[in-house]
């Protein structure tokens, strides 16, 4: 038996073995059942506009040192040095100021 013979012979049983594979493949998947995955809702960045306009509101509702505790409780002196990750928290806070 020539090589030449012996490679088209091993050609062939590649391709068989991934025809098996895929069939082998697509079975599987048509008994799984579909899981449509909704993305998760992105959250909505908090921009710090929004959180400089509800901090300003509740100081000119006489609020202001407990503004400025919220602000420095989040590592500022002033809003602008608050890292914007805190400002959903913020938010949340100054939300319950004079609600006590």
């Amino acid at each position: 038996m020539s090589k030449i013979k012996l490679l088209l012979d091993v050609v062939a049983d590649m391709r068989s073995l991934a025809d098996s594979i895929q069939a082998v493949a697509d079975a599987m998947e048509g008994n799984e059942p579909v899981e449509e995955k909704e993305p998760a809702p992105k959250k909505k960045e908090i921009t710090l506009e929004e959180v400089r306009a509800k901090l300003a509101e509740k100081s000119q509702a006489g609020l202001t040192a407990q503004v400025r505790e919220i602000i420095q409780k989040y590592g500022g002196s002033k809003l602008s040095e608050v890292d914007p990750k805190h400002y959903a928290d913020m938010l949340k806070d100054a939300e319950v100021l004079g609600n006590e």
